[in-house]
């Protein structure tokens, strides 16, 4: 605004404020009888300043509703969250979320309870980190011994991320629960070349720090191959000085499934854990075979080679497309075997049992309550259960109303918790829903009823 504009709104809000109009006034007094007293203007230098003061406090005050909401929504603090997950909190002075994004596809899932992060808006950092870290642990990211998290906090007053960093730095391992992962905290100087850079690769400016510091260790190293690394893979190769590029995670499972002769179509529940700290440097490889239970291999960290490990192993179920009647194959020969055309199913899960590939199915109707197990080759019913209902109930609000009824009777939000867990349950011949939550230090546990909604028992205590 010029200087102009400023001194025309201010005689604009002096005439508004305080018009001077004595003559005017003077004008519309009749007189009465008696002794006429003659007025006078009187030195008007001290209403002026008054008047000005005055329109400047007015100036003030309807700038001020506009000033409160700038600073609602400017930034001051960017806090990530990095696994191979890149979360970003947008924070502002008051330390309240003003945007969450994810930064790449891994972290669009993490974030899907919470809207896409947008249940995150307006909520306190320590709270959203809460949610966040629950979210990883609930996803499996931070289920191994070796796992870790990096938090990272970006602020041009460094005092203040710092306080920002030891604050979620405690509420992540908090958050954590029983997993043994390891919580990394850092703080970051603003660089737009860092922040081009980790926008490019779709990571976080924290995790292109980390990459940074690998790459001064060995100056080969790239900056888009080291970004697909996780965060745990990233800390073992700065500690151990980073003598070379790894293979990574996938092409580590990938050679050891090569090497037992089968592909990754041909094993399940599969785990890599890197070992990049050790010598030498490998991967340790974990994978379920039909017929032979649990194989782990160690795989060189840099070649690919196979150090250690069974070779040439037949499963004797193979569990590819042509072995396999898939899981809405399995649930029709469940349906069909209960007489039914239709159900809710609450759980559908593929499991070995001595070295046979089975479907292990739970349903409901309105009136009854079924568990099946399905052999995956054939299609062939192994095991069936049937549990009539009390009442017949014609209704099921949901497993998405029965944690809101939950999470309502507890005064908190969805954001606010972690761990949380809904599964339909057959209570004594009553559909419930059982939900469980923590919180602030409280473990919740809910029994919601499922046709009406009602909270049957609820229990809390302290979380341990």
């Amino acid at each position: 605004m010029t200087n102009d504009q400023m001194e025309r709104r201010l005689s604009a809000a002096l005439d508004k404020t305080a018009p001077d109009d004595v003559d005017g006034v003077l004008s519309r007094c009749t007189e009465r009888k008696g002794t006429v007293v003659p007025m006078k203007k009187k030195n008007n230098r001290m209403k002026k300043w008054m008047q000005t003061v005055a329109a400047c406090l007015a100036v003030l005050l309807l700038g001020g509703g506009g000033l409160l909401v700038q600073q609602a929504h400017a930034v001051t603090s960017v806090v990530s969250l990095d696994v191979n997950p890149s979360i970003e909190l947008r924070v502002n002075s008051r330390e309240k979320v003003v945007s969450c994004q994810a930064l790449n596809q891994e972290a669009q899932a993490v974030l899907e309870d919470m809207d896409g992060g947008r249940d995150l808006k307006g909520v306190k950092a320590d709270v959203a980190v809460n949610a966040i870290v629950g979210s990883l642990v609930r996803c499996g990211y931070l289920d191994s011994l070796s796992s870790a998290i990096l938090i990272s906090v970006e602020d041009k007053d460094q005092a203040r991320a710092q306080r920002l960093q030891q604050e979620l730095t405690s509420v992540a391992g908090g958050a954590l629960g029983d997993s043994q992962a390891a919580v990394l905290s850092q703080t970051v100087q603003q660089d737009k070349e860092l922040e081009k850079q980790a926008k490019a690769n779709n990571i976080s400016t924290g995790k292109a720090a980390l990459i940074r510091q690998a790459m001064a260790l060995n100056g080969s190293l790239t900056f888009e191959g080291l970004a697909q690394l996780s965060v745990e893979e990233l800390r073992d190769l700065i500690e151990a000085g980073a003598p070379g590029m790894p293979i990574g995670m996938q092409a580590a499972l990938e050679a050891a499934a090569q090497y037992a002769g089968l592909t990754t179509a041909d094993i399940t529940d599969a785990d890599v854990d890197p070992e990049l700290d050790e010598n030498p440097a490998h991967y340790e490889v974990e994978f379920q075979v039909p017929g032979k239970g649990e194989l782990e291999y160690k795989v060189e960290a840099y070649t690919g080679q196979v150090l250690s490990g069974p070779a040439n192993v037949q499963p004797s179920t193979p569990v590819n497309p042509s072995g396999d009647i898939g899981m809405e194959a399995a649930k029709s020969a469940a349906l069909k075997h209960a007489g039914l055309s239709t159900a809710v199913f609450t759980k559908a899960e593929r499991d070995y049992d001595d070295g046979r590939l089975e479907y292990e199915l739970e349903f409901h109707t309105d009136s009854a309550a079924y568990e099946v197990t399905v052999d995956a080759a054939t299609g062939r019913v192994l095991d069936y259960e049937k549990e009539n209902l009390r009442g017949g109930s014609t209704s099921d609000i949901g497993t998405q109303a029965a944690k809101s009824a939950a999470l309502r009777h507890a005064g908190l939000s969805e954001s606010q918790v972690r761990e949380l867990q809904v599964e339909w349950d057959n209570e004594n011949g009553r559909a419930v829903y059982e939900v469980e939550f923590k919180s602030g230090g409280m473990e919740y546990e809910y029994v919601i009823d499922a046709a009406t909604g009602a909270v049957l028992d609820h229990e809390t205590e302290r979380d341990d």
